[in-house]
């Protein structure tokens, strides 16, 4: 499940991604929200909470997959807030695709996750 969260403000998202994620959650409610963004604002910048993650159906992987690959300069910032161990793995493979800046936190710096996201550059 995707859950866009109320700090959510201008070109910032930040969701919550909860148990495995479906073709939906992906089509219905973020991919719409990213297109939105980047439409108005040219570059998105995302805060994933990830700490309840359990991964993507086989449909929501290519999605993802197939969304960031299209959409690879469209993201100045990225904050990757918890997950299993194999995401800060997962990160540094990003930064090798994605033209902005990624950065993971551990559960307990989401606050700092927060403040890093919202400064410019």
């Amino acid at each position: 499940m995707i859950e866009i969260l109320p700090e959510s403000a201008d070109n910032v998202l930040i969701f919550k991604a909860s148990g495995k994620l479906t073709d939906s959650d992906y089509k219905d409610v973020l991919i719409p929200r990213l297109e939105a963004i980047i439409g108005e604002y040219g570059k998105a910048r995302l805060l994933v909470d990830v700490d309840k993650f359990q991964g993507w159906e086989a449909e929501a992987m290519w999605d993802d997959a197939r969304f960031g690959l299209a959409h690879r300069n469209d993201f100045d910032k990225m904050a990757i807030v918890g997950g299993p161990g194999w995401f800060e793995w997962a990160t540094k493979l990003a930064r090798l695709i994605m033209s902005g800046s990624i950065r993971s936190f551990s559960p307990s710096e989401r606050e700092e996750a927060m403040r890093w996201i919202k400064l410019p550059g």
